[in-house]
């Protein structure tokens, strides 16, 4: 086999590992539809708007981010949970601390948002 195919062949795995991935998140974590709503909400006014092409990337950019800052929050609650579903301070720690993450990912884009719409005004 090519250096080539076989190079093709992990790329193709990891596409597909990748896709087993998100579609787990969007089965079980409600969130991450919220998010993509409103991503679909934000692209759709960064391309209404009369933003600049870097802004609009920004925004895109962002919201992107979230999403995998979600798959990541998700991630750390399966192992927390895999490891013992009995209450431990750290546990708790390491779930919360994931969740900020995600939370601070969001005040991002808001962020972004906000001077995008006071450039506007």
């Amino acid at each position: 086999m090519s250096k080539l195919a076989e190079e093709w062949g992990r790329f193709r795995n990891r596409v597909v590992w990748s896709s087993k991935g998100i579609w787990h998140v969007y089965r079980t974590e409600k969130s991450l539809m919220q998010w993509i709503l409103l991503n679909i909400a934000s692209g759709t006014l960064a391309f209404v708007l009369p933003l600049g092409s870097t802004e609009r990337g920004i925004l895109l950019m962002g919201g992107i981010f979230v999403l995998a800052a979600e798959c990541m929050n998700t991630a750390i609650e399966r192992v927390v949970d895999d490891v013992s579903e009995e209450w431990r301070d750290r546990a708790g720690q390491a779930k919360d601390a994931a969740s900020a993450a995600v939370m601070l990912s969001g005040l991002a884009v808001l962020a972004a948002w906000i001077c995008f719409i006071v450039g506007l005004l």
